[in-house]
């Protein structure tokens, strides 16, 4: 599996496609342990392209942008958490796989842990 550089990363990041080479590591990146951070650290990178121009070139008391940009990002982030599923699984798609297959991927890994729980939740309240 070889992993992007740092521009080949942003331009992903930032929406765009990467070539086949890397298809393994978008794979990878949506699916494990860590899929949420990662698909937040891509939101982040997004806004923070929109949010350093805005900082620095918007007129006004500087409390007044940073308040704007922190408001923004909140909103982007509620956003971007409530779109989170299929936002990574369009990234899979687009890398060459199947529809569904990050989920399935995450769902097979986490299999035993959720047959646990559920166990334990009918352990102590089904018995």
């Amino acid at each position: 599996m070889q992993r992007p550089n740092v521009l080949r990363w942003l331009w992903y990041a930032l929406g765009g496609g990467l070539p086949d080479k890397y298809r393994a590591w978008v794979l990878y990146d949506a699916t494990c342990r860590t899929w949420q951070y990662r698909h937040f650290a891509r939101a982040g990178s997004q806004l923070a392209v929109i949010t350093i121009p805005v900082l620095l070139l918007v007129p006004g008391p500087l409390w007044v942008r940073l308040t704007a940009a922190l408001l923004g990002w909140l909103v982007a982030l509620q956003y971007t958490m409530s779109i989170m599923d299929e936002s990574v699984e369009h990234r899979v798609t687009k890398a060459g796989y199947a529809p569904g297959t990050a989920a399935s991927v995450r769902d097979e890994a986490n299999a035993e842990q959720r047959a646990e729980a559920t166990a334990r939740y009918n352990a102590r309240y089904r018995s």
